[in-house]
């Protein structure tokens, strides 16, 4: 079986000016700002009752293994502790045997920001 070779001439000097500037710039610098540009979205997007779901959103920014990111969350709860938000988004049942269907408002509001998110960070790295 034939083995492969490769070589290579030239200087990596680019590539690791490029890797070092990548490494030292803070690329996520803007979650703050997308936050509360998904909070914004989210609550224009949720449908209205009395309010309270849409009110409720926030964010906060995680930082794991896999690195930075943005946790959007909504806290109005029903009694048994289920949040409302979830009950819009995929449906539920009713006390008296009914289903209320889902209604997926939560995708379509938030993609914009997604997009947003990672059309922003491509311009960050092709400098």
């Amino acid at each position: 079986m034939p083995g492969i070779s490769v070589s290579s001439t030239g200087s990596y000097k680019a590539t690791k000016e490029f890797l070092d500037s990548l490494s030292t710039s803070n690329l996520f610098s803007d979650l703050d700002a997308y936050g509360e540009l998904g909070v914004s979205a989210l609550a224009r997007a949720t449908p209205v009752d009395t309010g309270l779901t849409a009110h409720s959103w926030g964010y906060r920014i995680i930082k794991d293994n896999y690195g930075p990111g943005i946790e959007w969350y909504n806290t109005d709860l029903d009694s048994q502790g289920t949040q409302i938000a979830i009950l819009i988004q995929f449906g539920h049942g009713t006390g008296t045997g009914g289903y209320v269907q889902g209604r997926d408002f939560i995708n379509p509001a938030i993609q914009p920001v997604f997009d947003e998110i990672a059309n922003a960070v491509w311009k960050k790295v092709n400098l």
